[in-house]
């Protein structure tokens, strides 16, 4: 099917889209065509929005400017413009790797330098940046070998002030609701400023990560005959307490560095309540459990970035990070009687540390007036050290004090060191050919060592070639058209190598490892279209792709025989995925109203790959076949308020997953949100968030086979649906 072909059958009377989200395809399908007509001046591909643009609305911080730009909805979760909680990804396939990947869509700056980690992203940063240290925020859809990232869509560059001597302190206090009427505080302290040649921003932050779901699941056997009903509580009482800086010293006019700093403690204890009704007895049975899972969790990141500009323009870079992250938790569970007594019948101990070790260093320079060069190497240490013990009141081994006193059970793969070295020489060139049109290409020879030891010892090497072309024309100085043909290496997940917990089916204990996973790998190519509207009024944008993958990792029989049948992540073949999405951010000055910014996202897509299990072509795991968003803000400046709405919702019914014994599918409600905030005469903000204004609730059908799912005999039929209930939270923002 070709890509008009596959557009135009989404616009049919019978699709899921509803007329709105149609229409918008039609217009912004044709949008490249309309643009040619615009009359526009000649001022480049950078857009600049110096601060005064944003005196009107008086904005606290930078991610308060940046949230009034169109195009820009960068306010982030719980700030104007985030999407709903519960992880909804619209596309898991398109990252790389490595520093230098890049990314498809929007990388943040500031004064020209991104942030030299991983755990930290530059979009944070923003609202802990005070407004009156902003000097102005650009807006570079070009690309150029003076930029510090490469292959982005676009890049924002909040640059600041260049006072010798300034500082701030902003702060912010939060109350969060759930819906088991528990309320939870939470707040962030940064300090800002300059001193000089040197610069600095400290922060400590304390934010509750407490949630409470409410489960229900209904089953019915292969017959059709009623099995049992599941309610179940499932409480977390986490928390995510941070120390984090960010340094910056300027020794010369041409010599900078950079460092960055983050210790975080992230628990995330969990109690669980479960209450199982069999109803294949009479009178029905009642199984009544308790899980407890404490989970505690710290990491630390350091990284460092620093840059030397010589005489002819030339420049020098080294960026260094490395990261540690501690992961233990356990899962107890406990069967209780009608005594009140309880009784141990499962207990789980995983521990996993990963470490990352990442040295990255190039080389600028001018090739002709017209061109540049980048030269250098990247090297990545990334090491993951899993334990797992699993004892089991059914398990026929000894009693073991390390696992409650219950009988231990031989898990396969449970201990295991993965490591992979990676190093990837480069070579970058960006050549601007005209004032109009741009060619920024790169190669990359990528070579990794994964190295697996313990219970399972096995090493592999590994090469790749990754070339990578973006074109982009300037038809006028609003109107951009960019093709990209890149091929993308993704980064493996270590967790896959190894024994885990399976905490999404309560009739399984553990996931098991491969030792055999190789990368996925994909030739990409997609095609932009970015339209700014005269007079700042809007930008609407339209991106076509079409991927084909190698190696697509999925659910692999791994079974040794037809008793012990068993599923892992593997290497099922050769893939494809195609799509498109559109964006339109407009000012409603048309109906009276220039402060109301509207942003809408509409994403149409779908994948095939060959099953393992049934010989058929269908979608990647849990492949959303769409989805819509839309969001709004109202300023009415006079009032010092601000106020809008969120809404996602994504085109159910496409998202499948095929095991070796289990299918299953997802959907869920749409998310709604709401917020208003006012800002008194002192500068302080009082912001109300509503992040789900209905039940939200997310639904699973999950069909289990008797033996193969090949076989095609239906053992039961499970339908689970999760109830997050309504979350508001308060929130006092201020800058001093």
């Amino acid at each position: 099917m070709t890509l008009f072909a596959y557009f135009s059958s989404s616009l049919q009377p019978g699709s899921r889209l509803s007329y709105a989200q149609r229409a918008m395809v039609a217009v912004l399908c044709v949008m490249p065509f309309t643009a040619l007509a615009q009359d526009t001046a000649d001022d480049g591909s950078t857009v600049i929005y110096p601060a005064e643009y944003f005196t009107e609305w008086q904005p606290i911080t930078a991610q308060d400017m940046l949230a009034r730009i169109p195009g820009q909805d960068a306010s982030g979760p719980g700030r104007g413009g985030g999407g709903p909680p519960g992880g909804f990804t619209g596309n898991p396939t398109r990252g790389g790797r490595g520093l230098g990947a890049g990314s498809s869509g929007t990388e943040i700056m500031i004064n020209g330098k991104r942030t030299a980690g991983k755990n930290q992203s530059a979009s944070s940063l923003l609202g802990r940046i005070a407004a009156s240290q902003v000097q102005e925020i650009q807006i570079i859809r070009g690309t150029s070998g003076e930029l510090d990232v490469r292959g982005s869509s676009q890049v924002i560059n909040v640059i600041l002030l260049e006072e010798l001597s300034s500082s701030s302190i902003s702060y912010e206090a939060a109350v969060n609701y759930a819906q088991d009427d528990t309320i939870n505080p939470g707040g962030t302290v940064a300090l800002n400023g300059q001193r000089g040649s040197f610069d600095y921003l400290l922060t400590l932050r304390s934010q509750p990560r407490y949630s409470n779901e409410l489960n229900n699941e209904s089953s019915i056997l292969g017959d059709f005959s009623p099995n049992d009903t599941v309610i179940e509580e499932r409480t977390r009482d986490g928390e995510n307490n941070e120390l984090s800086f960010n340094l910056g010293y300027a020794f010369t006019d041409n010599s900078r560095l950079q460092v960055n700093g983050l210790f975080a403690q992230r628990d995330a204890p969990t109690d669980v309540e479960r209450v199982t009704t069999d109803l294949r007895t009479n009178p029905v049975g009642l199984l009544v459990e308790r899980e407890a899972l404490p989970n505690e969790r710290d990491n630390w990141e350091f990284g460092g970035d620093y840059e030397y500009t010589f005489a002819n323009g030339a420049r020098f870079k080294l960026l260094g990070i490395a990261n540690h992250d501690d992961n233990a938790s356990q899962r107890q569970r406990f069967q209780r009687f009608a005594d009140n007594s309880e009784e141990l019948n499962l207990f789980l101990d995983t521990k996993a540390i990963t470490e990352e070790r990442i040295v990255r260093g190039s080389y600028t320079f001018d090739l002709f007036e017209s061109q540049s060069v980048e030269l250098g190497m990247e090297r990545a240490q990334t090491t993951l050290d899993s334990k797992l013990q699993l004892g089991s009141l059914f398990g026929t081994g000894a009693p073991n004090p390390a696992v409650g006193g219950l009988p231990n059970v031989r898990v396969s793969n449970a201990n295991s060191v993965v490591e992979e070295i990676r190093v990837e020489p480069f070579a970058i060139h960006n050549w601007r050919i005209n004032p109009q049109l741009t060619l920024e290409s790169s190669l990359l020879y990528e070579t990794s060592e994964i190295t697996q030891s313990g219970d399972v010892s096995n090493q592999r090497d590994f090469d790749f070639i990754k070339p990578k072309f973006d074109l982009r024309y300037d038809i006028t100085p609003t109107f951009q058209v960019r093709g990209t043909i890149e091929r993308i290496v993704n980064q493996l997940s270590f967790a896959d190598f190894v024994a885990a917990n399976d905490d999404q089916d309560n009739d399984s204990n553990t996931l098991a490892g491969n030792a055999n996973l190789r990368q996925q790998t994909q030739w990409r190519y997609s095609l932009n279209s970015e339209y700014r509207l005269p007079n700042d009024v809007g930008v609407l944008s339209a991106e076509f792709f079409y991927a084909d993958h190698e190696d697509v990792i999925d659910w692999l029989d791994v079974s040794t025989s037809e008793t012990n049948l068993v599923s892992v992540n593997g290497n099922i073949g050769d893939g494809v995925e195609y799509g498109a999405n559109l964006n339109a951010s407009i000012r409603m000055g048309m109906i009276g109203l220039p402060n109301l910014l509207v942003n809408s996202t509409l994403n149409v897509q779908d994948s095939d790959v060959m099953d393992p299990f049934l010989g058929i072509e269908r979608r990647f795991r849990f492949y959303q076949r769409g989805r819509f968003t839309l969001t709004t803000r109202h300023d009415i400046p006079q009032w010092r308020f601000n106020w809008g709405i969120q809404y996602f919702d994504r085109i159910d019914g496409g998202m499948f997953m095929y095991d070796l014994q289990d299918f299953e599918w997802t959907v869920g409600d749409p998310f709604h949100g709401v917020f208003a905030e006012i800002r008194d005469r002192r500068g302080i903000t009082y912001r109300l968030d509503v992040r789900q204004t209905s039940d939200g609730a997310q639904c699973r059908e999950r069909w289990r086979f008797d033996g193969r799912l090949s076989d095609g005999i239906l053992e039961e039929l499970e339908y689970r649906c999760t109830h997050g209930g309504v979350q508001p939270s308060f929130t006092v923002t201020g800058t001093f």
